[in-house]
């Protein structure tokens, strides 16, 4: 067996030092002794193991062990399960060992860890879902298993690209919303940061620089705003700290993409947070509320960007002021204030309820939202992915707040409708609806709320869970009640069609069998005696005459056997047409002539030459491209990333692609003429269709056009936004 170098043991010596350094003022000396036992018996299994940066593997786990103390704040039953979260798994050591030796409880969450460990292929997904259980039991398992991947995301670079690619999509997919459901903030924007740097490296890079340039600029800026907002706290003998709060770059680039704006656009860069020392004997709510009515003497607000999160907290445990107001630069500035109780909350998230239990009734939420998930998890029918969605629409990211006829509040994700509202309250109610009085106006069953909307559900005895309802439902709990009523009502079905098969039989003198069965269910093209009852329940199929069905001969033999040889087959070559020829460890080359190995261009997000994308090997000679920022990629990424593939373009010149471009602005005698003009000019770049409307002054326009590559795209914007009356250019999917 390899040991490690003198070198290598003095480096995971430094790694144990640094924790000890954090955790010696915290715990006792019987605690310390139990990591330190630990930490001896998990260096001895991982004896000789490295990573592929060719650290010693035993660096991972002690890492792991800091973010949980460190940044989580979670105590000695975690800093224990954390150290030996990967024995049981990568050594011959068992769970019971782990009981035997440190107790029941860190062999439980040891044991929730080793099952959540590896990638999100189907295996895996069915996995998450079986071991969500022990969340609801205990969740330390999801804490300790984000920080696990926080430190995988930092120390990603040892990874080949695909692998990058895989892990930064799986970890933006679920981990990043995950960690903002549990209020984990400062980890959140961590990893999604971590995923940007290796899914669009050159975007993060030119971010990264952007803000290191203006650093020295916007730290004058800050020093400037917040200088008379402290003197009047200390006039006021106000204990308090502020600070500064950079938007991650994640955010920033986020938003160039969904706002279509550029670096320069993006106002709410900084954001200036006021914590409080509360004094005792005054609510704190009160506190914040004075400490905003002084900031608004000193900047005027933004009416519409003052947020109350105190009176009404979000559903994972954030409590916040938060006033957008007037800068002296004329710029807008976000102001957060919040006590240090609640700060600690924004910063650890439900992690910090183990430190403040009692205090804050916000427990009551995780509850809530554990609940849901356990009643995802009652559904054993669900497909693996299909969980992982539904259990992901638990993991919303903003919230509206409605109310009952009574004044009763509910916290529901943004874009919920009347539906999803009927069924948070109730299963019958959610079934029986009809439509809703919002705010004393009658609306439909698809009518989509506001926060502050006061819902009264109408309900009617005759009505039936629809189909159509799942196309604009937003959560997973109304999709899973809707999806369940139809499982009951095709058990009826099944029911009824078999009684009728059955008196169809007896009128015919014919007892049910096993032959006769698939003589009728071949005759329909049916798979099954299910689908066979099914329909002729609902009515799909008549069952009449049997005589004549009867009397076919059976299928011959052989025939039949080369039948199912052929059809077996032909799945085995489908299964394994993923696993192709193609050397992952390199990136496919996109060239015009195409080679023995083809590909496509995804109809979802239709990439053009020299846009940012990935390839997604669906056969074994076959590559269909998507760009990297594509949903369906970023679901690709993660259930199927074993079938990924870095791709790059090479030089084309030849083909064109059709790509669609809008304009907006203000309307003025011939600006479409200087529109057109300017693509007839560049001979790289051919229209297909121009349409253009107007009205109060402004005008809106669509241009279909024939590219060569994303350069010349971006030539043919640049060239449009120097025409006077255009404000805004953006390319759109076609």
């Amino acid at each position: 067996m390899q040991h490690f170098t003198k070198a290598e043991i003095r480096q995971i010596k430094d790694y144990y030092d640094d924790l000890l350094k954090i955790i010696e003022p915290k715990f006792s000396k019987d605690r310390l002794e139990l990591i330190d036992k630990a930490f001896n018996f998990a260096n001895i299994a991982h004896d000789g193991v490295k990573r592929k940066s060719g650290e010693p593997y035993i660096i991972h786990p002690i890492a792991v062990a800091i973010i949980v103390t460190n940044d989580l704040g979670l105590g000695t039953t975690s800093v224990l399960s954390t150290i030996l979260h990967d024995v049981v798994e990568d050594t011959e050591y068992s769970i019971e060992d782990i009981k035997n030796m440190f107790g029941a409880k860190v062999a439980e969450i040891v044991d929730g860890l080793t099952k959540l460990s590896g990638d999100f292929d189907s295996r895996q997904a069915s996995t998450l879902k079986k071991m969500l259980m022990t969340l609801s039991d205990d969740v330390r398992v999801i804490l300790i298993k984000i920080a696990d991947r926080l430190h995988n995301m930092r120390t990603l670079e040892s990874m080949p690209a695909h692998k990058q690619l895989k892990i930064a999509g799986e970890t933006l997919y679920l981990y990043a919303p995950l960690a903002h459901r549990l209020g984990l903030y400062a980890i959140k924007n961590e990893l999604e940061d971590l995923s940007l740097k290796y899914k669009h490296p050159e975007e993060y890079n030119q971010i990264s620089y952007r803000l290191h340039d203006q650093e020295k600029k916007r730290n004058y800026l800050v020093e400037e705003f917040i200088k008379p907002i402290k003197e009047r706290l200390e006039k006021e003998n106000i204990d308090s700290t502020i600070s500064s709060r950079l938007k991650s770059k994640f955010s920033i680039w986020e938003k160039m993409q969904k706002k279509g704006v550029s670096y320069d656009e993006i106002y709410d860069l900084l954001a200036i947070r006021i914590v409080i020392k509360a004094k005792p004997g005054i609510s704190e709510k009160r506190q914040c509320f004075d400490i905003l009515s002084l900031v608004t003497d000193i900047y005027t607000p933004k009416p519409d960007r003052i947020r109350d999160w105190i009176t009404t907290p979000k559903a994972n445990g954030y409590e916040s002021l938060h006033v957008t107001v007037m800068g002296p630069q004329g710029k807008w500035v976000e102001i957060q204030i919040r006590s240090e109780r609640m700060e600690q909350i924004a910063e650890y998230g439900f992690a910090a309820h183990y430190k403040y239990k009692g205090i804050n009734s916000q427990e009551g939420e995780l509850e809530k939202w554990l609940e849901r998930i356990r009643e995802a998890l009652q559904n054993p029918d669900s497909d693996a992915f299909e969980f992982l969605d539904e259990f992901k629409l638990n993991l919303f990211a903003s919230e509206i707040i409605v109310f009952s006829p009574k004044g009763k509040m509910f916290n529901l994700p943004k874009n919920s409708t009347v539906i999803d509202f009927a069924y948070e309250i109730h299963t019958d109610l959610g079934n029986k609806c009809i439509g809703a009085k919002v705010n004393q106006k009658l609306v439909p069953v698809s009518c989509v709320l506001h926060s502050g909307d006061q819902v009264e559900i109408l309900t009617s005895e005759n009505q039936e869970p629809k189909l159509e309802w799942l196309k604009f439902i937003t959560t997973a709990k109304a999709r899973t009640k809707i999806k369940n009523a139809f499982k009951l009502e095709k058990s009826k079905h099944i029911e009824k069609g078999k009684e009728i098969v059955e008196v169809a039989l007896k009128k015919v003198n014919v007892t049910p069998s096993s032959n006769t069965l698939k003589k009728i269910t071949a005759h329909f093209n049916l798979a099954n005696k299910d689908q066979l009852y099914s329909h002729a329940g609902m009515g799909l199929i008549e069952i009449d005459d049997l005589s004549e069905i009867l009397k076919k001969k059976s299928e011959n033999r052989l025939v039949k056997y080369w039948k199912l040889t052929f059809s077996r087959k032909k799945k085995e070559r489908d299964d394994n047409e993923g696993s192709s020829n193609i050397d992952k460890k390199k990136p496919f080359l996109l060239k015009e002539n195409k080679n023995q190995t083809s590909y496509s261009l995804a109809k979802c997000c239709n990439p053009i030459p020299g846009d940012d994308v990935i390839g997604y090997i669906s056969s074994k000679d076959h590559i269909i491209i998507h760009k990297k920022e594509c949903p369906k990629a970023e679901i690709f990424l993660t259930s199927h990333g074993e079938r990924i593939v870095t791709a790059e373009w090479t030089n084309f010149k030849r083909l064109a692609y059709l790509t669609k471009i809008t304009l907006n602005g203000f309307d003025r005698v011939g600006i479409v003429n200087e529109v057109t003009n300017i693509i007839s000019k560049l001979h790289n770049i051919n229209m297909r269709s121009v349409k253009f409307d107007t009205h109060d002054g402004i005008f809106e326009g669509e241009l279909y056009i024939y590219v060569h590559n994303a350069r010349d795209l971006q030539n043919l914007i640049q060239q449009l936004e120097k025409i006077k009356g255009i404000d805004k250019i953006s390319r759109e999917e076609t």
